[in-house]
This record gives C-alpha cells, structure tokens and sequence, in this order.
C-alpha cells in the first residue's frame, strides 16, 4: 500500500498574519468557467474494500493495517466513523458495538450502492465534481481502482455531476512512462463520458506530488516536466496537486521545480496538516495564499486552493467554523475554484461525507470523536451542508460572509440575541485607507482592522440585518498595538437615514495591557443600523477599529444575588469567532468565551468597577457539554496590570452531573479586576467559559 499523505505533512508555521487584501475576483482566473474554474471540487479516495463486496484486491483495504483481519480498535487504518445508515450493504467489524447497541459495520467503496450514495449526497448537496485518486495501478491494487472508475463514471452520470482522474504519484518509481501508459490504455477511454470534466474544452487530468521534498518522490525536474507536457500534447488541462511552499521551494516542497509549477495549467497547493487553527488559516491566507494568487495570475495560471473541514480526531474542526473560514478566506482571495480535502478520507479525519454524529454511533469504548465531541450537536451531513453552502458563496449566489451561515442541526437558528449580532454582516464607511476596508472590522478577526482615509470626523456602520436592543458594544484594536484614545459617538437607526444618539462622544482607551478591547455601554434603544462617528485618535490621524461586536440587551434571568461580574467590563487573551469574554459575564450560561485555540495559556478576566472584597468564584460551561478538565489559576488586581494570585492553578473538573459548574473559594482579597488563567483543557485545546462569577464570601 502507498504510504499515506499523512506521513510527511508538515507543520511549518506561516508566519504572522499581514493586514491586507487583494483585489482579485474570479474574473481574473486565465480560464473562463468550467468544470473546474468556479466549481467546488473534491477528493475521493473510493478506496474502501471488505471480505465478501467481489473487489479484486481481496479483505478489509485501507480499513485494517492487516487487511486479512477484520478492523478492531488494535487493528485499524481510521481515526473517524462513517454513518453508514445509508448504504444498503454494510460489513461487520470486530469493533466493538456503537453506543446504541448497534453492530459496529462499515461500508465497501467497491459495492456500487455506496459510490451510487456518496454520489447522490454530491447531487444533493451541491458539489459539483469529483477528483477520482488514482495511485500507482501496477500491482495487486491495480484491478481494483480499474473498477472503480467504473463505478465512478457510473455514478457520477446518474447524478449529473463531472468527475476526473488525479494521479497520486506517490512512491510511483516508474512513473515518467508508465502514467503515460495506463492513460493511453485505460483511462482516456473515459473522458468519453458526458460526465468527464472539461476545462477550457479540454479533459481535466490532475497529478498530485511533483517536487514534495520527501523520500516518496524523488521525481527530477525534468522527468516531471515531460509527463506534464505530454499529457498536454494529448489535449490534456492539467492541474497540478503541489506543495504547501510550491512558489518558494521551501519547507515541503524542493529546490529548482518553479518550471515544473509554473508548466501547470492550474495549480492545487496542498494544505492538509499545515493547521489546525482558524488564526493559522488566516495567516497563510496573507502570507502564503495571497502571493501564490499573485504568481498564479503574472503566469495564466487558474489558482485552486484547497479547502479543509479540519481533521476531526485532533479536535481541530471547531464545530464548524474551522471549515467555514477555510471557505471564506480562499473566497474572499478570489479563488478562480477549490478542491475540498477531501471526501471520504476517514484515514485522516478530514472527511466531509457523513459521519457518526454522537457517541449513540461510534464503536463504544474506543474514543473514536463523534461530531458532537466539543459539546455542540452536529447532524452526520452537517459538512456536506457546509460544503453546498461554499460553494453558493463562491458562485456568488449568497453573500461573501465570514459568519458561518449553516447551522449544525437542519432546523436550528443562529444564536440568539446573546451572540454578537454584528459579525459577518454588511457594512460601510465615510472611507478607507487602501486595503483597510470596513469589512475587516466584523471578520472576527482582531488583526485585520479598519482605517479611515483623510480627516476627522469619520464613522463606521454596520447593518444588523434587523432591528435589535442593543445594550452594549465591545471595541477592538490589534493586540499588538500601542495605547490610544479614541473619541466615538454611537448612533442608531431602523431605516439607515434617521439616526438616534445611543451613547454620546467619550473618548475611549484601547490599551494593550486589557487586550485593547473597550466595552461601550449603550441606552438600550432598537436599532438595524450601528454607526460609530470618530472625531479623534490619539495614536494616528485616521479612525481605527478591529473589531465591533453588538450584544443585545440580555433575556437572562436576574444574576444570582451578589455576583459582582454580571453585565461587567471584560477582556481576554484571544477569542474565536463570535465567542468573545462578554459572554462570560451576559448571565446565559449557553453562550460563552473560548480563546485561540492551541495556544496555551490563554486569560479571560471581568472588571468589576471598582475594588471589593472576593472570596468565591464560580466558573460555568453550558450545561449540555460532555464532561472535561481545565487546569484554571485565578488571580486579582486593582489596577489591571500587578495580579496577585486567588486561587493556585489546578485541575477542575466540569461535569455535566452538576450542571457543569466549579466553585472555587479563593483566597480572600479586595479586587477591581479577576482573571482565570487557562493552560490545559482535556475536551478542547483552548479556554472555554460560559460563565465568570465573583461574589463577596
């Protein structure tokens, strides 16, 4: 068997994220549309084989590391579990059973019942075309993935959808004559196909791994550069599967192939492994996909980044937003198409095909994560819906949006009026500064920010989409940057012209040691439309914002007697998306803070005014997460800057038994500020906290 991606990906950092943007639209791709320029394509594997579905290849292919032995928690290829309600035939395991009770059986990529299912879920979530992978077919896997281009032509007809080869040259040591040879012999015959992909009037043939910086591919410039261009002398497009660093030849990627990329009709640098993060994404989308955009187009190259629902075993899918901002980001770069790793790929986790949802449908015992597994509900197609609804924004049917707009369960909403209401939605200014637009104040990203062009005074507005009682606003610069003050009117409107004071001019500072974030109280008035006026900054001649997140007046029930944080001032280390500090202290236990992931130690904390005594704390996470540990210290000051300790960092464990809440009594002090300090997290790597609670004894 081909040794798996997984082996040699690389964890390189990107560097630190760069506030700018590009102006590139798929308008600029070399190619009009097509098969592959502004489609959503993805990989699929269809290399799933058991004892008894006739494959040639014969036993449990790719489910079991000793294909002759049924699959078993010691005997096992995969990290995630498919939903296989599905599928007419099904093959039991020597797992143990699912939580329901149920028989622990997977499915055979080989019995065209499945191909014909996974196709149908394509049709009907809207995915456009498949990437067929196809590795080295000389050998005993060779009959087998015959037959499945079959299969997949087969199906792919049925369904209306467009499919392709991708040749994976992986450990392929006679690759140079013998991928001419099996194209000549077997798979040109099917781009006969009315549903053979087609750009530019011609085939789609990709081939992935040409000048990885490994072992498995060990391919000369010139070798590569030959079968690139007889496949071209055939009447071939021909998209390249390359290295993350394909353009500077670093990292994963050798020295001296910038001829070989650039011979590439379209070029697909791979990303799977390279983060896990939603800040990771955005800083390749400025540091490494921006400039490839640029290559792409100084050399009439189509640009298809691929797209990532995160790998699901390492806790990296974060409910869905990690997707949605690889959707977003790629979109917003102007894409001219992507390719979704990938399909079916259970090996690696990062499989968007419909899969166990909790643990009712996961082999008991074996800690294999559901799509539950941080707490939120998932339905088994959440990442197909995901995928149709990125592909509407990259046909510019919906809007370009950062805020995920699919929700988890078909049927659920959109937070309630607890989340921020500005994030994502439209937005305008008196004017930019270059590629400082409004829209990077409501990105939920901190780094990206706003800033006006020429002189004072200047506003931002953003439209909330409907009218709302908004209580207050939380007003962000980049953490890195030095203390400022700035002076902000805020106004409201229901129609967009006739504008209410809702809090009048103060000058408000942003200061790095409270994470340059300002709470802004507001007089509880309804409004669509936000407008901030700035007449001033003390930091720069021009008006600055990251970030403004809108929170409407809370529907809690009243504060516990005697909690000092509710409603109160807070700040943070980091957030993600919507889940901002002010989530701590807004009295919903169902709403709540959690940091940048993978970044320990990460700090939320609550201003409580003034000074007063503390000597209990209570810590909450939403009452229907599954049980976890974080190791939290708690600290105090008076000032926001000297913190003396409360409470010794230690393990503290969330239960959902009892209401997933921790009481800590502290060491009693007279406090104006309270920090938790977050360094572990047995449930999720990451802060989280629904609630801060500070009261007197």
């Amino acid at each position: 068997m081909v040794v798996s991606r997984r082996t040699f990906l690389s964890t390189v950092a990107a560097g630190t994220a760069a506030s700018f943007l590009i102006d590139v639209s798929p308008a600029r791709a070399a190619s009009g549309p097509g098969d592959v320029v502004g489609k959503i394509s993805v990989g699929y594997q269809g290399w799933f084989a058991c004892p008894g579905d006739g494959a040639p290849i014969g036993g449990w292919w790719h489910w079991s590391r000793d294909r002759s032995q049924p699959p078993s928690p010691s005997n096992t290829t995969i990290v995630s579990w498919p939903d296989v309600r599905e599928f007419a035939h099904t093959y039991p395991t020597a797992y143990p059973n699912l939580g329901n009770g149920s028989t622990a059986s997977l499915f055979s990529s080989y019995d065209a019942q499945t191909v014909d299912t996974h196709f149908q879920w394509m049709q009907t979530y809207g995915i456009d075309t498949a990437a067929l992978q196809r590795f080295n077919p000389v050998g005993d896997e060779g009959p087998t993935r015959d037959a499945m281009a079959v299969k997949v032509r087969a199906a792919a007809e049925a369904h209306g959808r467009k499919f392709y080869l991708m040749y994976d040259v992986s450990g392929w040591s006679a690759m140079q004559q013998q991928i001419k040879d099996d194209w000549t012999n077997k798979m040109k015959a099917h781009t006969a196909s009315s549903s053979y992909a087609v750009q530019n009037g011609k085939p789609v043939v990709c081939i992935w791994g040409f000048g990885f910086n490994d072992d498995n591919h060990t391919f000369t410039p010139a070798a590569c550069l030959d079968v690139i261009n007889w496949f071209k002398s055939q009447g071939c497009y021909v998209i390249g599967g390359v290295p993350t660093y394909w353009r500077q030849g670093i990292n994963d990627s050798r020295t001296g192939y910038l001829d070989v990329y650039h011979a590439f009709n379209m070029i697909s640098p791979w990303m799977v492994g390279r983060t896990g993060t939603i800040d990771g994404l955005d800083q390749f989308y400025a540091n490494v996909n921006t400039p490839d955009l640029a290559d792409c187009a100084a050399h009439g190259i189509d640009y298809q980044p691929c797209v990532l629902p995160g790998d699901l075993s390492t806790g990296a899918r974060a409910h869905g937003d990690y997707y949605w901002r690889s959707l977003y980001n790629m979109i917003r770069l102007g894409s001219h198409g992507l390719y979704v790793s990938m399909f079916d790929e259970f090996n690696e986790g990062n499989q968007i095909a419909k899969t166990a949802e909790s643990a009712a449908f996961v082999p008991a015992g074996t800690g294999i994560r559901a799509l539950d597994e941080d707490g939120t509900a998932c339905s088994s197609d959440y990442y197909l819906r995901i995928t149709g609804d990125g592909g509407r924004m990259l046909k510019g049917q919906i809007a370009l949006t950062a805020t995920r707009p699919t929700q988890p369960v078909v049927g659920s909403t959109p937070p309630p009026a607890t989340g921020d209401l500005a994030a994502g939605r439209p937005v305008s200014a008196s004017s930019s500064n270059g590629a400082y637009a409004a829209s990077n104040a409501v990105d939920g990203n901190a780094a990206t920010y706003w800033e006006s062009s020429g002189s004072f005074p200047q506003w931002i507005q953003v439209d909330l989409g409907a009218a709302a009682t908004v209580s207050r606003l939380v007003l962000r610069l980049p953490s890195g940057w030095g203390a400022r003050t700035q002076t902000i009117t805020v106004s409201g409107s229901t129609d967009g012209s006739s504008f209410a004071t809702l809090a009048g001019s103060a000058g408000y500072n942003f200061d790095p040691g409270s994470g340059n974030s300002v709470t802004v109280t507001l007089s509880g008035g309804t409004a669509r439309y936000l407008r901030l006026s700035f007449a001033g900054n003390t930091g720069w001649a021009a008006a600055q914002l990251a970030t403004i997140e809108a929170y409407a007046a809370s529907t809690a029930p009243p504060p516990p007697a005697g909690d000092l944080a509710r409603g109160r001032p807070t700040s943070e280390s980091s957030h993600v998306q919507t889940y901002g500090s002010p989530n701590v202290v807004d009295g919903d236990a169902g709403s709540y803070w959690e940091s940048a992931n993978n970044a320990f130690p990460q700090w939320v904390q609550a201003d409580l005014g003034s000074s007063v005594p503390v000597g209990r704390v209570v810590l909450r996470l939403p009452a229907g997460w599954g049980a976890r540990s974080q190791t939290i210290a708690l600290s105090g000051s008076t000032n926001g800057s000297s913190f003396s300790p409360l409470a010794a960092a230690a393990a503290r464990g969330f239960d959902p038994a009892s209401g997933n809440a921790v009481t800590v009594s502290v060491t009693a002090a007279s406090v104006r500020y309270v920090r938790a300090t977050f360094t572990a997290n047995s449930g999720w790597p990451a802060g989280q906290l629904a609630a801060l609670e500070a009261y007197g004894s």
